[in-house]
């Protein structure tokens, strides 16, 4: 029975990668709206321009930091030691955005939104390989971590390469993002993680998919708020909240099935059981 349902979770990941893969490939190319670097709030303060998109970004930094600790400290509980590995980039993933996203609301164009977007990439990747590890396969999920990882970097440096020619195309990298959301919310609700605390994946898909609407309707949220914060200015907050509960999730979990034998890495990855003992103090 688990070796049947461990089948149909990889179908169903295989499945929506496939048609994230042939959507990429046949949605029909579309460059990069310039009236997206038209923010609401472009004011100035203390000699920083765009003020308060650019100082928003330190909940990234707060949260990155944070997480590295966590999932690299004796706090978060895993069962094997690699399980470290795509938390580890994801919250490296997420420090990096803090200074991505400071450099391109300085000055936002194509080319500074080439680093805003690129540890995001690696944030996404390494999310989605993780809860494979977590819920799927450990194997698989670590496997996957560097080829998922180099994927999100191509989808962002093939979309500079279009700008660049004049033929841009934005369409790879937007569904990568969609993507990752979609199978990210997919395996929250179909393959229960071998961890308390799995539930928390879904306050990272509410408050992504929060900080995505704060920035669609940007300066419809700054003029309701009496043009004191922006949608852009909160949608980094929310998403820094989202990060901030992949936190909580680790800091609090424990490990549920400690004899998941068909989730076990092989030996020549197997590392110390360094989450079991810290498992059974909690």
């Amino acid at each position: 029975m688990k070796n049947r349902l461990l089948a149909w979770r990889i179908a169903l990941v295989t499945l929506i990668t496939l048609a994230a893969i042939a959507a990429a490939l046949l949605i029909p190319p579309m460059p990069q709206p310039l009236a997206y670097h038209d923010f609401a709030d472009a004011r100035e303060a203390a000699g920083i321009p765009n003020f308060l998109n650019v100082t928003s970004n330190v909940g990234f930094l707060v949260v990155g930091i944070a997480g590295l600790f966590i999932a690299l400290g004796r706090r978060a509980c895993f069962q094997f030691t690699i399980e470290r590995r795509p938390y580890t980039f994801f919250f490296v993933g997420v420090a990096l955005t803090a200074a991505g996203s400071t450099y391109y609301h300085l000055n936002p164009d194509n080319e500074t939104l080439f680093w805003d977007r690129l540890p995001m990439t690696i944030a996404f990747m390494a999310l989605v390989s993780s809860q494979i590890v977590d819920r799927i396969d450990i194997r698989a999920g670590i496997r996957l971590l560097i080829p998922m990882l180099v994927l999100g970097v191509v989808s962002v440096m093939y979309w500079r390469a279009t700008e660049r020619a004049n033929a841009g195309n934005v369409i790879p990298y937007a569904v990568l993002q969609a993507y990752s959301m979609v199978i990210l919310l997919l395996m929250a609700a179909f393959a229960p993680s071998r961890y308390t605390r799995g539930t928390d994946l879904y306050w990272v898909f509410i408050w992504y998919a929060l900080s995505k609407a704060l920035e669609t309707y940007d300066s419809e949220v700054f003029s309701s708020l009496g043009y004191s914060v922006s949608g852009h200015t909160l949608k980094h907050i929310a998403a820094a909240f989202a990060g901030g509960a992949v936190c909580v999730m680790l800091a609090r979990r424990t490990l549920i099935d400690q004899n998941a034998h068909s989730l076990a890495p092989s030996p020549g990855v197997r590392a110390a059981h360094a989450g079991d003992s810290h498992a059974k103090r909690r």
